[in-house]
């Protein structure tokens, strides 16, 4: 009789579970639980996402408005927009100023065709921070084109704007936080009023501070001869028109050894191979991006990559992306299914390095190859 009693409340008890959720909940929680159990979970090192382009201009109001885009700029960069909004960075550099009005700085006169003196209007700023830009690099040879008013005036807009700018003496570095982690970022070039690419120590001793103070340093130079006869490398310093363009390969070396993260190269208007050096990516030119007039793009000039690139909050190098584009002063930029940037890119890397530390396939994606 007692056996049966038993039976008859166990099976009231497990009738009611299942009619009142609460019960059923609780009885659940009474024996999957106990006061012994503790749940730990690692927090997994989430990747930050790089997207980063090389030389950008769009358009000169010097020395009149005929070599400005018809549309004052605003689809630029329309066909990498998703690409751009959706990285954590995104990095380019801005060959030229922002200014509306002013004269070229006196020794810039020089130059046969006014049209190599690059002067965009300040509302083009709002160009690039819709487009998703968050650092740029100011250190090159076009953003003294108008003296110290292009300048000050270029850093105006840009800060107003929240858009985080390295590269004048006046302005060396910078850091800001994102999402939790902390960046400092820093841009060189062999060019007048820019933070020297030539001095290499206290290239170390700023890369070195702000990697202290940071978890990530994002380095950025303007370097190496220009146009088609300089896609590649060399070990050895690289002069160009007479000028000093700097040894890259010793410079980017002596970056990472100091605290470097990421060194994204420019200024040779070509795309040149690329190197993983202690697990950090170097890419030793994005060529040019969008250049609307004044910078020829024809040829192997008009290709234009986006690198997408993933790293750990360590600064490490986990993969990447090279989305192709090209670029004509007729059509714009526009998307290359024929991945003819990463196919460059790949052939280059594979010429000017023997053991680079990295895969490119044909449709551009990246790997570590080998721990170096």
């Amino acid at each position: 009789m007692k056996t049966r009693l038993t039976l008859f409340f166990s099976l009231l008890i497990a009738i009611m579970a299942c009619t009142n959720p609460e019960l059923k909940k609780q009885s659940s929680a009474q024996k999957d639980v106990t006061p012994t159990d503790t749940i730990i979970k690692n927090p997994k090192d989430t990747a930050i996402t790089i997207a980063a382009v090389g030389d950008m201009m769009l358009g000169s109001s010097y020395p009149d408005s005929t070599s400005l885009p018809p549309d004052s700029a605003l689809n630029s960069f329309k066909p990498a927009l998703e690409n751009l909004r959706k990285a954590d960075i995104a990095f380019g550099n801005l060959e030229g100023v922002l200014l509306d009005t002013g004269a070229p700085v006196g020794y810039k006169l020089r130059f046969k065709h006014k049209g190599y003196l690059f002067r965009m209007p300040v509302k083009y700023g709002e160009v690039f921070k819709d487009a998703g830009f968050n650092i740029l690099s100011v250190g090159n040879n076009h953003s003294n084109d108008f003296d110290l008013a292009g300048r000050k005036s270029t850093i105006k807009v840009l800060d107003s704007l929240g858009i985080h700018t390295a590269g004048f003496k006046s302005h060396p570095s910078k850091t800001f936080t994102k999402d939790g982690v902390k960046y400092g970022f820093c841009a060189f070039s062999p060019n007048g009023q820019t933070v020297s690419l030539l001095g290499i120590a206290a290239a170390k001793q700023l890369i070195s501070n702000l990697k202290a103070n940071n978890d990530i340093v994002i380095v950025s130079f303007h370097g190496g001869g220009e146009g088609t006869d300089h896609e590649h490398v060399p070990d050895s310093t690289e002069t160009f028109k007479g000028e000093n363009r700097g040894n890259l390969r010793l410079f980017s070396h002596a970056a990472i050894d100091a605290g470097a993260d990421v060194i994204l190269g420019h200024g040779p208007h070509v795309v040149r191979a690329m190197e993983l050096y202690k697990k950090r990516l170097i890419a030793y030119s994005m060529g040019n991006f969008v250049t609307y007039k004044g910078v020829s793009v024809s040829g192997i000039c008009g290709l234009a990559p986006l690198l997408k690139l993933h790293i750990n909050k360590k600064g490490e190098f986990l993969g990447g992306q090279i989305v192709s584009y090209r670029q004509g002063h007729d059509k714009g930029l526009q998307a290359d299914p024929l991945n003819r940037a990463a196919l460059r890119i790949k052939a280059l890397t594979e010429a000017d390095f023997i053991r680079p530390g990295l895969s490119i396939s044909p449709s551009g994606q990246i790997t570590p190859s080998v721990i170096n």
